[in-house]
């Protein structure tokens, strides 16, 4: 059983997807995890949202976290993201996700069908008694249509490898609480509430805004962690208008995958329904990473 551990505090990096001409483009993804090592990144999380893989088909999301496991080579951790509205179908991924190798599991709650708080904890449960690598729970309402209630994740933090939690829900009451009554690794799901919640006790941050300036985010942390909070002020206040252009511009991963185009490290398309940021968004976006000092 692993153990509740720092672990997998610090910076998590969720990847984009890469795609060329309809095919995942391997080279580019690969390429993507040497940049994260190089800036200090301590663990990638491929195959999540800002993965698209809701539109990846299931060879493809296995391909993916194959890649990153294989790039990555023990240099850092991989949390691949292994979440389903069907548990057979999660419990299927992560046990694959397990024994290709990696480190931990995100697990988003499982979406559209809007379980009870019992049908919550028995998926998770579900899961936990049947892998041996780490569980992280991913609550994000705003995504999933319900809301993994407090109670029930400080519930299931009685289970065995269930030893982290990803809180994008925004309700800094309900972190509060998990941190309080659980030894879960509490990590931020929103890039502009990272520094917030790691006031409150949460370990660091599964992040979108990272993709293109990860050392700026590791440098937060690490000043937080040091006691330094005017600089990790000074950096979370730096950070804050490029993470609200990353989710609030338009839906996530399109304003990253634009972002990543304008600095020169194109991940190629989008993959239907998503579609690119108008030419308004876009003169908004340039002008955040102008104003940040990345053009």
């Amino acid at each position: 059983m692993p153990t509740r551990s720092e672990d997998f505090s610090g910076l998590t990096v969720a990847i984009v997807t890469p795609f060329r001409e309809g095919q995942v483009d391997i080279e580019t993804l690969q390429r993507n995890v040497e940049f994260q090592i190089a800036a200090g990144t301590t663990c990638l999380c491929p195959t999540g949202t800002t993965g698209e893989c809701p539109t990846l088909s299931h060879p493809e999301h296995e391909r993916v976290i194959a890649a990153v496991v294989e790039a990555a080579n023990h240099r850092a951790k991989v949390m691949a993201g292994t979440g389903s509205n069907s548990t057979e179908e999660a419990l299927r991924l992560t046990r694959w996700a397990a024994k290709r190798g990696a480190d931990a599991a995100l697990v988003v709650a499982p979406y559209y069908n809007k379980p009870t708080q019992e049908g919550f904890f028995q998926h998770y449960k579900a899961l936990a008694e049947a892998v041996e690598i780490p569980i992280c729970v991913y609550n994000i309402p705003g995504r999933t249509g319900k809301n993994i209630e407090a109670d029930t994740i400080v519930r299931m933090a009685e289970l065995p490898n269930i030893t982290m939690v990803k809180e994008a829900s925004g309700a800094m009451d309900a972190a509060s609480q998990i941190i309080a009554k659980t030894d879960l690794t509490l990590l931020s799901g929103d890039d502009s509430l990272t520094l917030p919640l790691m006031a409150l006790g949460a370990r660091g941050v599964v992040s979108v805004v990272g993709n293109i300036v990860p050392k700026d985010v590791i440098a937060m942390i690490a000043a937080f962690n040091a006691a330094n909070l005017k600089e990790a002020q000074r950096l979370h206040f730096k950070l804050f208008p490029l993470c609200r252009d990353m989710l609030g511009l338009s839906t996530n991963p399109i304003p990253i995958k634009a972002a990543m185009k304008m600095l020169g490290r194109d991940t190629g398309d989008l993959r239907m329904p998503l579609t690119r940021l108008t030419t308004d968004e876009q003169a908004k976006l340039r002008k955040t990473l102008s104003d940040y000092g990345l053009l």
